[in-house]
C-alpha cells in the first residue's frame, strides 16, 4: 500500500513540511502556472513548497491558459498590474530597479510564473498569447543554484523556490514589496535536499547511490538540450532564452 500523503505539500504525512512553514504576507500576488507533468510527477515540488510559503499565492495547472477563467480574470482586472516572470531582452530587470513602485499607481502587482521545464514552459507560453502580451520581468541572480540533488543545465538556472527568493530580494531593494522571512525559503530548500541525500545514501532504501552527490561547483556543464531539464533560468538583461 502507498503511504498516506499530505495534500498540501504532497509529501508523505510522516514527512509533511507544513508544520515547519510560516506563510509570509506580501503585497504582491504570485500565480504559479504549473504544467501537468510538474503537478503530477515532480517529487521535489519546489513550486508547491514556495506556494505554501506565500499567503498571496495560488497554483493553476494547465498547458494553455487563454481559456482559463481565473487566470484571465486576474489579467483583465484593472486593479491589477500583471507581469510575467520570464527573462529576455524585453524583460525589466528588477535587480537594476527597472520597475518602480510608483508605476503601479495603487494597483496590485500580480506575478505569473511558468513552473515547468524550459521545453514545457515554451509550449505553455506559445499556447497562451494572453501571457505573451504581458510585460516581462526578471532579475540577476545573486548566487548560483544551490541544487545538489539535480544538475542545472546552465549557469544561472534556478529552481522555482530559488527564483522566488531572488525575486523577493530584488523587489524589496526596489521598494516593491517586503521580504519578511528571507531565511525560510532557502532553509526549506536545504532541509528538503538534506533529507533526500540521507535517503539516497542509505543502502537499505530504493534509489541508493553508491557515490555521493558532488557539489554544483564541481560539476561539468551537461550536454544536450537545456529545455529537457527542470529549471527556472534567469540571467542578465541582455540574454535571451530560446523561444
Amino acid at each position: 500500500m502507498s503511504r498516506e500523503t499530505c495534500y498540501h505539500c504532497f509529501w508523505p504525512k510522516p514527512l509533511c513540511w507544513c508544520p515547519s512553514i510560516t506563510p509570509m504576507e506580501t503585497h504582491t500576488r504570485f500565480v504559479f502556472l504549473m504544467h501537468p507533468k510538474e503537478f503530477k510527477q515532480e517529487k521535489a515540488g519546489t513550486g508547491r513548497l514556495t506556494h505554501l510559503c506565500l499567503k498571496q499565492s495560488e497554483i493553476h495547472m494547465g498547458v494553455g491558459f487563454d481559456e482559463h477563467e481565473e487566470v484571465q480574470a486576474l489579467i483583465r482586472d484593472p486593479r491589477n498590474f500583471s507581469v510575467l516572470l520570464y527573462p529576455g531582452e524585453q524583460a525589466r530587470n528588477l535587480s537594476n530597479g527597472e520597475l518602480r513602485a510608483d508605476e503601479l499607481a495603487g494597483r496590485t502587482l500580480v506575478v505569473f510564473l511558468l513552473d515547468a521545464t524550459w521545453a514545457c514552459a515554451r509550449k505553455m507560453l506559445r499556447l497562451s498569447p494572453s501571457l505573451q502580451r504581458l510585460p516581462r520581468i526578471m532579475f540577476t541572480p545573486s548566487a548560483p543554484s544551490r541544487y545538489v540533488i539535480k544538475q542545472q543545465p546552465q549557469d544561472g538556472c534556478l529552481s522555482t523556490l530559488e527564483a522566488i527568493h531572488e525575486l523577493l530580494l530584488a523587489m524589496e531593494r526596489s521598494g516593491l514589496d517586503r521580504y519578511e522571512l528571507p531565511e525560510q525559503l532557502l532553509g526549506l530548500f536545504a532541509r528538503m535536499q538534506d533529507f533526500q541525500i540521507k535517503c539516497a545514501s542509505d543502502p537499505n532504501r530504493p534509489g541508493y547511490r553508491r557515490h555521493a552527490y558532488s557539489t554544483p561547483a564541481e560539476r561539468a556543464a551537461p550536454r544536450g538540450r537545456s529545455g529537457d531539464r527542470r529549471s527556472r533560468f534567469f540571467r542578465t538583461a541582455g540574454d535571451q532564452p530560446p523561444t
